[in-house]
């Protein structure tokens, strides 16, 4: 079953260290599986309100999102976006490729 990293991010300072992370990332992405699903762009917001950026990034499972994000080639690059971004960054479990949504009124 698919798994996500997710981040909303609230502010960005940019600058040499973002840009440095942004050049380095893919590289941590791609032994884990990892691709881009969501980055940045534009949201329209069609309930409530929205104010940040989107980013989406598909694993396979979350054993290879969690071992990404632990992964010492990720871990190398993190305070560069730490320092210069607030966010809040998650994980999620994605459904499988048959899911309905009424299969969550029967766990």
């Amino acid at each position: 079953m698919p798994a996500y990293a997710v981040a909303v991010v609230h502010r960005v300072e940019h600058g040499p260290d973002i840009v440095e992370y942004l050049e380095r990332i893919d590289a941590t992405l791609k032994p884990f599986s990892g691709r881009f699903m969501v980055h940045g762009g534009e949201v329209e917001p069609v309930e409530g309100s929205w104010k940040g950026d989107l980013i989406v990034i598909r694993f396979p499972d979350r054993d290879h999102v969690r071992g990404w994000y632990d992964s010492p080639a990720y871990q190398a690059i993190l305070k560069l976006r730490t320092d210069h971004m607030t966010a809040d960054v998650f994980f999620a479990d994605g459904v499988p490729a048959d899911y309905e949504g009424a299969d969550k009124l029967r766990k």
